[in-house]
């Protein structure tokens, strides 16, 4: 017999017997099941001695009414890259129901109604570890879609753990891109009481309808409390906690803009000025088959960490303090370092390696200590640099795949907001 996610199931295994509602599973060889608990468990396949049905899934409510245009609103699309924040989960199968069209994203947030004429697109429906270049490529390409056939803005939603990744990408790929296009999450699923995702969604969607902005921006909450989000620049943002809903920060500056969800007024903190010319928008993809690592400075290194990069196309180093790497032979202990910084010279020799600050917050200075004079000298690029190392990896890889002659002046020219030359105190908060 068949079963579908949803169904109530007794299963028969070698270690006993369990009652559970069938859930979808990522893995062929196993079967998963949510028991009455409330808890996931997972089966083995070969474990299991037969199943039969107990109740079979509760079939879904009637479908949303079709949404009327409004004039006098500006046409936001949604973009979906993950169900979470447009899913709800009905605790009584175990069922999680995705809903990505206008009318069910409208009942399901019936204050976007009053904001925008909704346009949805389902692109991927995938967790956000998972994304690779192809997939900035096509969102960059459906962006750009939705530009021409006349929206005034994209919302794309979008998993967290990655969405900083994702935001530097679109950040540099959509050049002049001509309205905002705010990537949103939600660190609590939708289904759940303390749930994110209707406060951000709806802020963005507040921020594209009111300001003037044109630019790649990642909204979430300011705080643990439900009235405020931010608007933060795409490639100066970072998730800093795994599960708190104001888990996104601006890193080396200033947010965009704040939204107060309940007045829903817009406040305006540092708005780049828009180019006194209009500029082309172009779409510059990722090359799709490139290979660049990243990877941490840390004690106890061995060259054969940096080795194994050798047939790589580049190479992020996410340096310890002002940007340095245990290079320095010092004592008996320390004969590695020397291998390691020979392994670097190799490196640099073949390929962009280009320093990041691994302490997230502040500016390379790797003219202070001689560590950073040294890899300088090795070849490693990146002095003065304040991205985040996730923005350092996306544009490293931005520039090989569009710029491959001019990485050495392009990369310490800021060309989407993704450099500061001047840091404020006021700008490092966690």
């Amino acid at each position: 017999m068949k079963f579908q996610s949803g169904d109530k199931v007794l299963v028969s295994t070698s270690d006993g017997d369990f009652e559970g509602v069938f859930l979808p599973s990522a893995d062929p060889k196993t079967l998963v099941f949510k028991l009455d608990s409330g808890y996931n468990i997972g089966l083995p396949k070969s474990k299991v001695k037969g199943m039969k049905l107990l109740k079979g899934a509760k079939k879904q409510g009637k479908e949303a009414g079709k949404l009327e245009y409004r004039k006098g609103l500006k046409a936001i699309s949604i973009l979906h890259t993950g169900g979470t924040i447009a899913s709800k989960v009905d605790y009584s199968t175990g069922a999680v129901n995705a809903r990505f069209t206008p009318e069910e994203l409208s009942d399901m947030f019936p204050e976007l109604r009053g904001i925008a004429n909704i346009r949805s697109k389902l692109v991927r429906n995938m967790s956000s570890e998972d994304m690779r270049f192809a997939h900035y490529n096509l969102l960059a390409s459906e962006v750009e879609k939705e530009v021409k056939a006349g929206a005034n803005g994209v919302i794309i939603t979008h998993g967290t753990d990655t969405m900083h990744y994702s935001s530097a990408a679109l950040g540099f790929m959509l050049e002049h891109v001509p309205v905002p296009v705010v990537l949103v999450g939600a660190q609590r699923s939708s289904d759940r009481g303390s749930s994110d995702a209707a406060m951000n969604l709806v802020c963005a969607a507040e921020f594209i309808a009111k300001t003037d902005y044109a630019g790649v921006a990642v909204c979430m909450h300011k705080s643990e409390s439900d009235d405020v989000c931010i608007i933060v620049p795409g490639t100066k943002v970072r998730k800093m906690h795994t599960s708190r809903r104001d888990a996104f920060k601006a890193v080396n500056c200033s947010p965009i803009a704040e939204v107060d969800f309940r007045t829903r007024k817009i406040v305006k903190l540092d708005v780049p000025e828009k180019p006194n010319e209009p500029h082309e928008f172009k779409v510059r993809p990722m090359d799709h088959k490139l290979k660049v690592g990243l990877l941490y400075a840390h004690p106890q290194m061995f060259a054969k960490e940096l080795e194994c990069y050798k047939n790589f196309d580049g190479l992020v180093l996410a340096g310890t303090g002002l940007g340095h790497f245990p290079i320095t032979e010092s004592d008996e202990f320390t004969k590695e370092n020397r291998k390691i910084l020979a392994a670097i010279r190799l490196l640099a020799r073949k390929m962009p390696v280009v320093m990041a600050p691994q302490t997230v917050y502040g500016a390379l200075q790797m003219d202070v200590y001689s560590p950073g004079r040294v890899i300088q000298e090795a070849g490693v690029l990146g002095n003065f640099s304040d991205m985040t190392p996730e923005t350092t990896f996306i544009k490293l890889a931005w520039l090989l795949s569009n710029h491959p002659k001019e990485i050495k002046q392009l990369l310490s020219k800021n060309l989407r907001g993704e450099l500061n030359p001047r840091l404020q105190s006021s700008q490092y908060s966690i």
